[in-house]
C-alpha cells in the first residue's frame, strides 16, 4: 500500500478482515465443484420474466430513474406494513425504512446504537455478516445462550427463524426468554428475519417484534428492531430490505441513511413492489417446495453416510444445516481436503463471536439438486471418516 494511505488509515480500518465466505466463493467456479458454502438462493427460482417486464416498463417512467425519499418508495412501504400488521405487528409505512438489503439495515442499526466498548450480545454461533458489520463499531461482543444478559448490555442480536448458520429456530418460550432478558438489562433487541418466510413444516411462530408489541401495547413502545429482506425470497441482486421499528427510531435511521446513500435505488424498489404485489405468496410456495426437497436430500445423505460421532441440526426451513464433526477433527483442515475433492462448505469457527468450536461446519442445500447433494455429502463424509481415523 502507498505510504500515504498506510499512514492515513483509521485504527478501525486496520482491523478489518475479509469474510471467510466471500474469500471461499472465489474458488467455487472450478468445474465440477459441488458447493455447500454460500447461502445463495437458487437463481432458477427468480421471477425473471416478472422482473424483466417491471424493469423495462418502469425504466420508461422518469420517476423510477430519479432521486426519491430516503424512507423509501411509499407503495412498497405500505405493502410491507400491511404484511407485518397481518403477522401481529400493527404498523404503518411511517414505521418502515427501505434499506439496501437487510445487511445495510444491520449496519445502520450498529451505527445508531453502538459506541466503542458497548456490550452487544449475540447467539453462539451467529451470522458472520452481522459480526463483520457490528465489529466495525468496536463493541464488546458476548455470547448469549439463554441466560440473563450482562447488566451493561446495549443490544441483543438474534436470528430467531432458521438461523444462519445453525438452521435452528427459537421456540416460543425461548423468544419470551430473550425479551425478558433484554427487558431486565434495558437492552434493545435486533431481530434478523432474513429466512422467516422459508418455512417447510411446523406452525409459524410470532416474531420477536410481534411479541414485544403485544407486551407493550404497540410498536412505538417496543424495544425490538426488525430487519427484513427480499433477498432470500424474490431476488438478492436488487438489494432491497427494510427495517420495521418505532417511529422515533425510524426517524433517526433516516438521518443516518441520508449520509450513506441518500436512498435505496428507486427503480429497484418499484420493481420489487410490482413483483411482490403480483405473486409473493406463490413465489414462497415454489421456493419452499424446492428447498424442502433439497434439505430432505441432505438430511437423508447425512443419515446414510455420516461416520459415528458426527451430529447435525434438523431445520424446519431456511437454507442451512449445522454439523459437528467427530472428536479430533478440525473443519478447516477438512476443508482443504474437501476442496481437492471438489466439495466446499464453510468451517464453523468464523460464526463465533469468541473462541469457536473447530469441529463445526455450515452446509447449505440451496443451490444443488438432490443428486448432487447426495454425491457431495457422500464424498464429504468419506473424507470426514478418514480425518476421524487419522485423529484416533
Amino acid at each position: 500500500m502507498i505510504d500515504a494511505f498506510a499512514n492515513a488509515l483509521s485504527e478501525r480500518a486496520t482491523r478489518l478482515r475479509a469474510s471467510e465466505i466471500r474469500e471461499l466463493l472465489k474458488v467455487l467456479e472450478r468445474p465440477g465443484m459441488i458447493s455447500f458454502a454460500g447461502g445463495i438462493p437458487d437463481p432458477n427460482l427468480f421471477d425473471r420474466e416478472g422482473f424483466a417486464h417491471a424493469l423495462a416498463e418502469l425504466a420508461g417512467a422518469g420517476n423510477a430513474l430519479q432521486y426519491s425519499a430516503t424512507e423509501g418508495y411509499g407503495p412498497l412501504r405500505s405493502w410491507i406494513a400491511e404484511r407485518m400488521s397481518a403477522q401481529g405487528v400493527t404498523c404503518g409505512p411511517e414505521h418502515i425504512l427501505i434499506t439496501s438489503g437487510s445487511q445495510q439495515g444491520l449496519d445502520l442499526i450498529g451505527k445508531l446504537l453502538l459506541d466503542p466498548a458497548d456490550t452487544l450480545a449475540v447467539a453462539r454461533p451467529t451470522y458472520l455478516g452481522a459480526l463483520q458489520c457490528f465489529r466495525a463499531y468496536e463493541p464488546t461482543l458476548v455470547e448469549w445462550q439463554g441466560a440473563a444478559l450482562p447488566a451493561e448490555t446495549k443490544a441483543l442480536y438474534l436470528v430467531p427463524d432458521f438461523a444462519n448458520p445453525s438452521g435452528e429456530t427459537l421456540t416460543l418460550a425461548q423468544r419470551e426468554a430473550a425479551l425478558d432478558a433484554a427487558q431486565a438489562a434495558n437492552a434493545v433487541v435486533l431481530e434478523d428475519a432474513a429466512y422467516v418466510d422459508l418455512r417447510f413444516e411446523g406452525e409459524p411462530l410470532p416474531s420477536l417484534l410481534a411479541l414485544d408489541c403485544a407486551r407493550h401495547g404497540g410498536i412505538d413502545a417496543a424495544r425490538t428492531l426488525y430487519c427484513g429482506t427480499f433477498s432470500k425470497t424474490l431476488a438478492p441482486g436488487l438489494r432491497v430490505g427494510w427495517i420495521c421499528a418505532p417511529r422515533l427510531v425510524i426517524d433517526r435511521l433516516v438521518l443516518l441513511k441520508q449520509g450513506v446513500d441518500l436512498h435505496t435505488a428507486t427503480l429497484n424498489q418499484m420493481a420489487m413492489h410490482r413483483v411482490a404485489l403480483a405473486g409473493f405468496d406463490a413465489q414462497l410456495v415454489r421456493a419452499c417446495a424446492v428447498y424442502r426437497e433439497r434439505r430432505d436430500a441432505m438430511l437423508t445423505a447425512l443419515g446414510g453416510y455420516a461416520p459415528a460421532g458426527m451430529h447435525w441440526t434438523q431445520p424446519e426451513g431456511g437454507l442451512f444445516i449445522w454439523a459437528e464433526l467427530p472428536e479430533g477433527c478440525d473443519s478447516k483442515a477438512l476443508l482443504a481436503s474437501a476442496l481437492e475433492a471438489n466439495v466446499a462448505f464453510v468451517p464453523g469457527p468464523a460464526f463465533y463471536a469468541q473462541a469457536g468450536n473447530a469441529r463445526t461446519l455450515r452446509l447449505s442445500y440451496s443451490l444443488n439438486p438432490p443428486a448432487e447433494i447426495e454425491a457431495g455429502i457422500r464424498t464429504l463424509c468419506s473424507l470426514i471418516a478418514s480425518h476421524s481415523r487419522a485423529a484416533a
